[in-house]
């Protein structure tokens, strides 16, 4: 299984862009995703942008993604 993460495209040169991923700051390749803009949302693999979303579905997605990890935090402390 793959998994992906939603990340909100903060700057964009050439087929690169910077990413916040749920707070965390990375540089993706873009090549994939030739349109993208600074400001939406994708889906990001292996250091690539798959696809674009919808910004309501990746709001939606970090916020379970952020609950797992609480999740997870809460239990390792126990």
């Amino acid at each position: 299984m793959c998994v992906g993460v939603p990340a909100q495209v903060i700057e964009i040169d050439r087929f690169a862009a910077v990413v916040d991923v749920i707070g965390s700051y990375m540089s993706i390749g873009i090549i994939f995703v030739p349109g993208v803009q600074v400001g939406q949302y994708v889906i990001v693999h292996a250091g690539q942008a798959m696809s674009i979303i919808d910004e309501d579905f990746a709001r939606e997605s970090i916020e379970e993604w952020r609950r797992l990890i609480i999740e997870r935090d809460v239990r390792g402390a126990s």
